[in-house]
């Protein structure tokens, strides 16, 4: 796949991974994009210091239905069509079960999953009119591995792998490739708490996405070797990992506490 002349639609695309997301189509010839943030400033920032670059700015909440409408019928009004969704946006709220607030369980259902759902569902019809159409997720590590403490997060990125593929070998027959990326720990503004850790950055993430996604591959997984050897790990032997992360349970609750980004 050729990025260039592709139309583009991602969310969450005024920060973090996104944002340079963002930055990478434009640096590989995208010069229509339409960016969905809660941010109206930094989509106008954004905008602005491309202007070479066809925005549809679209500012609200993924998590509202209306939003997801509006994004999917400005793209057909205006362009007649779209070549790549990117389903970027998410939001975490960590802790043991119990002590979540059930309004950011339903947050993170709605942001994280429903949201990708309903989104991809209203741009179906617009890729399917692309010569060459694809869709890249982002799950999450924890989407691979269950881990205490991201109970809600993990299940809801879980899901997005379920989905992706999917929807793979449902849109097999008109071109429309999906691929799923599973960052692990990134240096964004989710992970503020974790300042010090070592780190992927925002900018290799997104170039690694976009690379996996043009190149068509099913799964683009971060961490490297020893995240393998966990993902294998957790799928032969779940027991031994179980025991494993049993030895470091109170680091882990403790790591998790505060660890919010709504």
């Amino acid at each position: 796949m050729q990025l260039k002349g592709k139309k583009v639609l991602i969310t969450g695309g005024t920060r973090g991974i996104g944002k340079c997301m963002v930055q990478e189509l434009i640096s590989q010839g995208v010069t229509h994009i339409a960016i969905i943030a809660r941010d109206k400033k930094c989509i106008k920032d954004i905008s602005e210091e491309n202007e070479e670059v066809e925005f549809i700015r679209v500012a609200g909440d993924v998590g509202n239905i209306d939003v997801l409408r509006e994004a999917a019928a400005r793209i057909e009004d205006k362009w007649g069509g779209l070549d790549i969704l990117i389903n970027n946006a998410g939001v975490v709220s960590a802790g043991p079960l119990e002590d979540l607030p059930d309004e950011e369980i339903y947050d993170q259902v709605a942001v994280n999953y429903t949201a990708v759902l309903l989104l991809t569902k209203y741009c179906v019809p617009l890729l399917k009119s692309s010569e060459e159409a694809a869709i890249l997720n982002i799950s999450s590590g924890m989407g691979l591995i269950g881990m205490p403490f991201y109970a809600v997060y993990g299940s809801t990125k879980a899901a997005i792998r379920q989905f992706s593929d999917a929807m793979r070998r449902e849109l097999a027959p008109f071109n429309i490739s999906v691929t799923c990326a599973f960052p692990t720990a990134t240096a964004t503004d989710m992970m503020q708490k974790f300042e010090g850790m070592e780190m992927d950055s925002p900018e290799f993430v997104a170039k690694r996405a976009i690379e996996g996604m043009v190149n068509k591959e099913l799964h683009v997984i971060f961490g490297g070797e020893q995240r393998e050897k966990e993902n294998v790990l957790n799928f032969e032997n779940p027991e031994k990992l179980d025991a494993e992360i049993a030895k470091v349970y109170e680091q882990k609750k403790e790591a998790s506490l505060d660890h919010k980004a709504m």
